[in-house]
């Protein structure tokens, strides 16, 4: 588990294929491993990834497949810049949102703009996303936690300040940038709640079970329908 609040940025030392599959080698820069061993999870641009090395200044990951089909990890080259987040602990400071690491899909960078001292990043969720998507709601972009600005359709946008910008990738991005995208974990377990009966199969319409459901989450001001 996971905060969304970047510890270092890193870059990938070398990418090794490995019969389909890839393994990752990442310097890890200021961050510290001096706590972290073989088998721990470091979210890497927002994927939760296992240490199977830890040459002392990185570590390296295997990458599956499935995790290369479903993020941008496959579109990393030797130099890219990831932002870095251990694991966290008990007893951490909770400065982000829950993020688990696991990336539900890929968006696009839309457009950049000036704001002030901040920047304005429009990003384009993938279909089936947008709805669990709200205004000043929480998102996870390559592993950084930042809050919604506004909603329109399938596009969001960001404000980026000075500070984010400067400890993590994000100034790296352009329009066209692919970027990891997971959404907050409540909706996406709200939304199963709602649909699915006790036992795993969807409820028909207008259906009572368990008495969760659209009408009661919008009197107790939980959201506005849909």
């Amino acid at each position: 588990m996971f905060t969304g609040i970047i510890e270092a940025v890193g870059s990938i030392r070398r990418i090794e294929p490995r019969g389909g599959d890839v393994r990752l080698h990442v310097a890890t820069g200021k961050l510290d491993l001096t706590d972290v061993k073989l088998g721990d999870s470091i979210a890497t641009n927002g994927v939760c990834l296992t240490a199977v090395a830890l040459p002392g200044d990185g570590f390296a990951a295997d990458v599956s497949k499935e995790t290369l089909r479903r993020t941008a990890l496959g579109e990393l080259t030797a130099g890219s810049p990831v932002n870095l987040e251990k694991a966290m602990m008990p007893t951490s400071r909770f400065g982000g949102h829950i993020v688990s690491g696991h990336v539900d899909g890929v968006g696009r960078v839309v457009d950049i703009s000036p704001s002030g001292r901040s920047l304005i990043y429009r990003v384009e969720a993938p279909a089936g996303l947008a709805r669990y998507i709200a205004e000043k709601g929480s998102i996870t972009v390559d592993g950084i936690s930042l809050t919604v600005n506004a909603v329109e359709s399938s596009i969001f946008s960001l404000n980026i300040v000075p500070h984010t910008a400067e400890e993590t990738t994000i100034t790296h991005y352009h329009p066209g940038s692919r970027v990891n995208l997971e959404v907050d974990i409540i909706a996406r377990y709200l939304e199963r709640l709602l649909n699915v009966g006790q036992d795993g199969q969807p409820k028909e319409a207008g259906s009572q079970e368990g008495g969760l459901t659209e009408s009661f989450l919008m009197e107790h001001g939980f959201f506005r329908g849909r």
